[in-house]
Protein backbone atom coordinates (compact mmCIF):
# COMPACT_ATOMS: atom_id res chain seq x y z
CA UNK A 1 0.00 0.00 0.00
CA UNK A 2 1.53 3.55 -0.67
CA UNK A 3 0.10 6.76 0.64
CA UNK A 4 0.59 10.01 -1.51
CA UNK A 5 0.82 13.24 -0.55
CA UNK A 6 -2.78 14.02 -2.55
CA UNK A 7 -4.78 17.24 -1.06
CA UNK A 8 -2.10 17.80 1.77
CA UNK A 9 -0.97 21.09 -0.42
CA UNK A 10 -3.85 22.99 1.50
CA UNK A 11 -4.29 25.32 4.09
CA UNK A 12 -7.16 24.58 6.74
CA UNK A 13 -8.68 27.11 9.04
CA UNK A 14 -9.92 25.87 12.24
CA UNK A 15 -11.22 27.06 15.58
CA UNK A 16 -10.03 27.03 19.19
CA UNK A 17 -12.75 25.21 21.77
CA UNK A 18 -14.16 27.54 23.68
CA UNK A 19 -13.86 27.87 27.44
CA UNK A 20 -17.21 27.63 28.58
CA UNK A 21 -18.57 25.47 25.61
CA UNK A 22 -20.05 23.18 28.59
CA UNK A 23 -18.75 19.72 27.57
CA UNK A 24 -20.62 16.85 28.95
CA UNK A 25 -20.65 13.13 28.46
CA UNK A 26 -24.04 12.18 26.22
CA UNK A 27 -25.41 9.24 28.28
CA UNK A 28 -26.87 7.37 25.59
CA UNK A 29 -23.74 6.81 23.53
CA UNK A 30 -21.36 7.99 25.81
CA UNK A 31 -19.79 10.31 23.31
CA UNK A 32 -17.92 13.45 24.15
CA UNK A 33 -20.76 16.49 23.20
CA UNK A 34 -20.13 20.09 23.51
CA UNK A 35 -22.39 23.03 22.81
CA UNK A 36 -19.50 24.70 20.98
CA UNK A 37 -21.02 23.81 17.36
CA UNK A 38 -17.88 25.63 15.47
CA UNK A 39 -15.41 23.01 17.10
CA UNK A 40 -15.76 19.70 14.32
CA UNK A 41 -16.06 22.25 11.43
CA UNK A 42 -13.11 23.62 8.76
CA UNK A 43 -12.47 25.39 5.66
CA UNK A 44 -10.18 24.93 3.62
CA UNK A 45 -8.18 26.96 0.66
CA UNK A 46 -5.51 26.79 -1.99
CA UNK A 47 -2.96 29.11 -0.50
CA UNK A 48 -2.45 30.96 3.05
CA UNK A 49 -3.28 34.73 1.45
CA UNK A 50 -6.67 33.28 1.24
CA UNK A 51 -7.06 31.42 4.17
CA UNK A 52 -5.59 34.89 6.01
CA UNK A 53 -7.65 37.01 3.56
CA UNK A 54 -10.70 35.05 4.34
CA UNK A 55 -9.85 35.59 8.21
CA UNK A 56 -9.19 39.09 8.05
CA UNK A 57 -12.11 39.57 6.19
CA UNK A 58 -14.72 38.41 9.18
CA UNK A 59 -12.91 40.22 11.63
CA UNK A 60 -11.29 36.73 12.82
CA UNK A 61 -7.96 36.81 14.86
CA UNK A 62 -5.39 34.17 13.40
CA UNK A 63 -2.74 31.94 14.26
CA UNK A 64 -0.55 30.66 11.29
CA UNK A 65 1.03 26.89 12.07
CA UNK A 66 3.87 26.12 9.52
CA UNK A 67 3.52 23.07 7.73
CA UNK A 68 5.99 20.44 8.64
CA UNK A 69 8.41 19.73 5.87
CA UNK A 70 8.42 15.30 5.77
CA UNK A 71 12.07 13.89 5.02
CA UNK A 72 11.25 11.06 3.45
CA UNK A 73 14.79 9.17 2.02
CA UNK A 74 14.43 7.88 -1.43
CA UNK A 75 14.35 4.56 -2.30
CA UNK A 76 13.40 2.36 -4.46
CA UNK A 77 12.42 -1.42 -4.94
CA UNK A 78 15.98 -2.93 -5.45
CA UNK A 79 16.50 -1.56 -1.94
CA UNK A 80 14.62 -4.50 -0.61
CA UNK A 81 16.82 -7.33 -1.99
CA UNK A 82 20.32 -5.49 -1.19
CA UNK A 83 22.42 -7.05 0.88
CA UNK A 84 23.20 -5.24 4.58
CA UNK A 85 25.23 -6.44 6.62
CA UNK A 86 24.37 -7.13 10.38
CA UNK A 87 21.16 -9.65 11.69
CA UNK A 88 18.81 -11.33 9.18
CA UNK A 89 15.58 -9.39 8.80
CA UNK A 90 12.63 -12.15 8.68
CA UNK A 91 9.40 -11.96 6.71
CA UNK A 92 6.50 -14.00 7.35
CA UNK A 93 3.95 -14.15 5.01
CA UNK A 94 1.19 -15.53 6.86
Amino acid sequence: MQSAKGKTKRWILDWDVLQGSGRWENPLMGWASSADYMQGTNLAFRTREAAVAFAEKQGWDYQIEEPKVAKIPPKNYASNYTHVPGKLRIHHTK
